[in-house]
């Protein structure tokens, strides 16, 4: 079972009968098109043509969750908006229309990375979508990044604050849990790259990791919501991706986050290491086209923008992840995938390519069936 589930992707099947075409920008290609004249600060609408999906989005599991990285993108004008908005624009506003989107049932709060939010900005999200919505929220860096890095991102010191459960929880857990409410559905811990002398201290890292999961875990408790909420962890260090870690995860209850960019190993490879921690919700972030390695995100944010278009497809890494998704999912569990821009370009097509490949997934698995 577990092979089945995460083994390489069958040969394609027949495509699903008459799915919608990904719709074509509302403007002409980069170099061609006239610059796009701003909309009346005013509520942001969702782009009617927008609508067409919601029949793929029938066909869809109902326990996969899928969205973007971010929501601020002008270029996805007549994608997800239903004309040009200036970015700061849609980071106030946009949410509201993106969370109508047939397909987008979730998305991953970034900013709360880079500082902790409070419970009022967090409630303010909450507000802009349907109940049936769910956030992916990333714990502040100050918690799960072994280093104070200067604005380059270059490392200057050691955090002393690293993984330190209290702060965990005060800083994450409890402003989340009050702003969100029922509307959380996974605090990601993103440990950044970590330093030489703590990766070569695996007892060390991984006692520190599970005291921090340990209190998320205790604070998740004691909330009337705390059982439905999803804890994983990413790493960014390849290294880390051992038995050891497997059971940290697995003792605390909580999971492994796919991470999928050039920094980690490719998506079947981290496969294995979560087929250790079956039976397991599948938390996945795609986050940039490994064409571009591990620090490729300039080149790929130069070749992307402004993010309207598939530019860079990664057909594999989507025929893997959407076989994933139908094997988990088709065991009653939960999948949250969100996607960035630079995974090939235009995260909502991304999606869209995505989920169609989720019903043709679906479609093969039942064919096998005696």
């Amino acid at each position: 079972m577990q092979d089945d589930l995460f083994g390489a992707p069958p040969s394609p099947p027949p495509s699903p009968p008459s799915l919608a075409p990904v719709p074509p920008a509302a403007s002409a290609a980069p170099g061609g098109r006239k610059p796009a004249s701003r909309k009346a600060v005013g509520a942001v609408q969702l782009a009617p043509q927008a609508l067409q999906w919601q029949a793929l989005a029938d066909q869809l599991p109902p326990g996969l969750r899928m969205g973007v990285s971010t929501w601020s993108y002008p270029g996805w004008e007549g994608l997800i908006w239903d004309g040009a908005y200036d970015k700061s624009v849609l980071a106030k506003k946009g949410l509201e229309a993106y969370g109508r989107h047939p397909l987008m049932r979730t998305v991953c709060v970034d900013r709360s990375f880079w500082r902790p939010l409070t419970a009022s900005q967090y409630l303010a999200f909450a507000g802009q979508v349907p109940a049936d919505f769910r956030f992916v929220v990333k714990c502040p860096s100050v918690v799960t990044d072994a280093q104070v890095r200067d604005e380059d991102g270059k490392g200057m010191s050691l955090n002393p604050v690293f993984l330190q459960p209290d702060l965990a929880v005060t800083s994450f857990v409890e402003p989340t849990l009050e702003g969100l409410g029922e509307q959380l559905g996974v605090l990601v811990f993103q440990l950044s790259p970590m330093t030489w002398g703590l990766l070569s201290r695996p007892t060390e890292l991984l006692a520190r990791l599970q005291a921090m999961l340990d209190a998320v875990r205790a604070a998740l408790a004691a909330h009337r919501l705390g059982a439905q909420i999803i804890v994983a962890v990413e790493v960014r260090d390849p290294e880390l991706l051992t038995p050891e870690l497997a059971d940290a995860l697995r003792a605390a209850g909580a999971t492994f986050c796919l991470g999928l960019h050039g920094k980690m190993p490719p998506i079947e490879e981290q496969l294995v290491f979560l087929r250790g921690l079956w039976p397991t919700p599948l938390v996945c972030r795609w986050n940039l086209n490994r064409e571009f390695g591990a620090y490729g995100y300039p080149d790929a944010q130069t070749k992307h923008d402004p993010f309207d278009e598939i530019r860079t497809p990664d057909v594999h890494t989507r025929a893997i992840l959407a076989k994933t998704i139908d094997g988990i999912t088709s065991r009653g569990l939960p999948a949250f995938v969100t996607v960035s821009n630079d995974a090939e370009g235009c995260a909502p097509r991304s999606i869209a390519l995505l989920a169609e490949a989720v019903v043709q997934a679906e479609a093969a698995r039942l064919q096998r069936l005696p």
